[in-house]
């Protein structure tokens, strides 16, 4: 399975993601005239919640919600238009999926959303990448199509009135956005993160002349953030690059798409980072090393091309091929020392206790390396030597009380828990082993009755990483044997996930997007990696 899930990193190299209720409905309203048009009508209808909303419980389900709700307003004004696309077909035929499902997905949908979202709080919003600006950009735009329905036939069955209107959750603040409309106005650069949703700008989008694609023809690395873009010049301009990558990427999933897209470079630094820590391989194939060198710059490496540069990604691709003995100086993870730690990039916002895990292997395994070698040391060993430190105190720090950890780049406490506690296990030294047991404790405490774990039910992908947490890797040669009471544990997670992979599809074991981008999202050869980790893992312990 793991030559398997290597060979795919090769032969699908924009990534394998799954499938984005957001993004969708972005191209849904952006380009009815991209192929897969009524197939992505289709799979909102198909996605809403028997509550009427979309995606993950909570405030998860607001930015999905918002992109769906917009997303068929767009379908039925285009119906009561009576439109034509490029070939001059109508709209209804264009829009096979039928009117009264529309209407009836908006009818259970508005009321819902109107009596929620301006009772929410924003400060308490899940940290998603640019939420503030797609719920203030998808709240306007709701509200215009209201407007615009308002005077004619209500398109709904009654349970709303024509009059209603979305308000905004306490605490929004649209600065953000309005200055960056400002900005494309004035054709002033905008930073590079930002054009991963530059969809929120509207119509001051399309041709903006201070953005252009990358060469897979791909702005921000989103298929939203490319639609908007091209804009109607789409339907025109069949082999424009732009126009190129939003088909490959609809036909590569059969109408809808994923949220980021590509993640090329993210995906390979995390499964061979992940399979070489545990022990599953030792070696990957020539051209993933080379492209994974390939990507590493004077400021590191993005995620994939149309992104910033960002300490995560670098760490993890240093990591990576440290573990398979190409030894990187990590020299560029100094352009993220702040202060206090390692941001994602200058000028981030926010603080991520993984990206410090990750920058933590990094540093730690370039000293096992270079004093590995037994050569000459470097002059700067010290200054590594010192942030390995300072990191493994910062981590040990900002452990919660009940022995977890959380992170802004993923919903679960599991896969946070499960990066400090493999940084820390390896480079931690005798500082952590107090912190390392209160994080097993947890685990311990927290395994659901079917042997799995998971933040909203149990799931393959967090099963994968409470394993990792409770099982020493071949590199923790201080580690303590586990105690029998952990072995039980161990053996009912594994027999979770055995049962899981009986039912799956070829061992393709997915489940629920965790992940935070725009909309939550599942990067499904990452997952199966940590899947096949921590079953590798087990062997040891379960018959």
């Amino acid at each position: 399975m793991a030559h398997e899930l290597l060979t795919s990193l090769l032969t699908r190299p924009w990534g394998q993601v799954s499938l984005s209720v957001y993004e969708t409905g972005r191209l849904i309203s952006l380009s009815p005239w991209l192929a897969g048009h009524s197939r992505r009508v289709q799979y909102i209808l198909d996605a809403q919640r028997p509550d009427g909303l979309w995606g993950a419980p909570g405030a998860y389900a607001v930015v999905p919600t918002l992109s769906a709700v917009e997303a068929l307003l767009t379908v039925l004004r285009s119906r009561a238009g009576g439109g034509t696309d490029d070939e001059g077909n109508s709209a209804s035929k264009r829009n096979e999926a039928d009117l009264g499902k529309v209407s009836g997905a908006l009818d259970r949908a508005l009321p819902p959303l109107l009596r929620r979202l301006p009772a929410l709080n924003f400060g308490m919003f899940p940290d998603l990448p640019a939420s503030d600006l797609i719920v203030g950009s998808l709240v306007g735009s709701i509200n215009r199509h209201l407007d615009r329905l308002g005077g004619s036939s209500p398109p709904f069955t009654g349970r709303i009135s024509t009059d209603a209107r979305l308000g905004t959750p306490k605490g929004l603040d649209g600065g953000r956005l309005a200055k960056m409309r400002t900005a494309l106005i004035a054709g002033i650069n905008l930073p590079e993160k930002v054009l991963h949703a530059l969809e929120v700008a509207g119509d001051l989008a399309g041709g903006a002349r201070t953005v252009h694609p990358g060469s897979s023809g791909a702005i921000g690395a989103s298929p939203a953030a490319t639609a908007a873009w091209l804009g109607g010049r789409g339907a025109f301009r069949p082999r424009h690059p732009a126009r190129l990558f939003l088909e490959a990427v609809a036909d590569d999933h059969a109408g809808p798409v994923p949220c980021g897209f590509p993640i090329t470079v993210f995906e390979r630094a995390w499964v061979l980072s992940t399979l070489a820590r545990a022990g599953v391989i030792s070696t990957a194939p020539a051209a993933l090393m080379r492209n994974l060198e390939a990507a590493l710059g004077p400021v590191g490496t993005p995620a994939a091309e149309g992104l910033p540069a960002d300490a995560d990604t670098t760490s993890a691709t240093l990591y990576a091929l440290g573990l398979l003995g190409v030894s990187r100086s990590p020299e560029a993870l100094w352009t993220y020392e702040t202060p206090t730690h390692f941001c994602t990039w200058p000028g981030e916002g926010g603080f991520s206790i993984t990206v410090n895990a990750h920058v933590l292997e990094a540093f730690g395994q370039y000293l096992h390396n270079v004093l590995k070698c037994g050569e000459s040391l470097p002059a700067s060993v010290p200054r590594y030597a010192k942030a390995v430190d300072e990191l493994v105190t910062l981590l040990s720090d900002q452990q919660r009380a009940d022995g977890s950890w959380v992170d802004r780049w993923h919903a679960s406490p599991y896969y946070a828990t499960a990066c400090c506690v493999a940084a820390l296990a390896r480079f931690g030294g005798a500082r952590a082993a107090g912190v390392l047991e209160l994080a097993r404790a947890w685990v311990l405490e927290t395994q659901r009755p079917d042997g799995s774990w998971g933040l909203w039910g149990g799931t393959a992908e967090e099963t994968a990483y409470a394993l990792q947490i409770l099982l020493p890797t071949p590199s923790d040669t201080g580690a303590p044997e586990p105690t029998e009471m952990y072995k039980e544990s161990i053996t009912r997670g594994d027999k979770f996930l055995s049962v899981l992979w009986a039912r799956s599809n070829n061992g393709h074991i997915e489940g629920p997007a965790l992940w935070h981008d725009k909309d939550l999202y599942l990067p499904v050869a990452i997952v199966r990696a940590s899947i096949l980790a921590a079953q590798h893992l087990a062997r040891k312990y379960v018959p």
